[in-house]
């Protein structure tokens, strides 16, 4: 076999040239990079949609404790006021009605806040899919 001669400088990389190892070097560092992020980003979601939730769970606390001191105080209050006026029975009947209007719109504006909690961080899934897209089209 014969050999070639090497071309001088041929296998000297020029000055902005860099390595194959030096290339899955960085590329590492910017998937490690990304996916920080995009666990931060997943962190900081879901942190805010617990927020939500604990506000909406609030609403639901609030409506059942609502909801207990109304029957227990103001119910007793009413009846007896309105005692002086009808039977004992009716007057009850109708504060223990009043009262139930109140823990059911408040348990209905608790239960409209659940709803608009998202239990997936919807941002880092876009961008995930988007990061994937990208990976498999480097060049798009």
């Amino acid at each position: 076999m014969s050999s070639i001669p090497p071309v001088p400088g041929a296998a000297e990389p020029h000055g902005q040239d860099k390595s194959v190892g030096q290339l899955l070097s960085v590329i590492t560092a910017d998937l490690q990079t990304l996916f920080r992020q995009e666990v931060e980003l997943a962190k900081a979601e879901i942190r805010e949609e617990a927020t939500r939730a604990g506000k909406a769970a609030g609403m639901y606390g609030g409506a059942g404790f609502a909801g207990y001191m109304v029957l227990l105080f103001l119910s007793l209050a009413a009846v007896l006021g309105l005692a002086n006026v009808m039977d004992g029975g009716w007057a009850a009947l109708i504060v223990t009605a009043v009262w139930g209007v109140v823990a059911a719109v408040l348990y209905q504006k608790g239960r409209a806040r659940m709803r608009t909690v998202s239990p997936k961080p919807e941002q880092t899934v876009e961008t995930l899919k988007e990061n994937a897209e990208w990976a498999r089209h480097p060049t798009r």
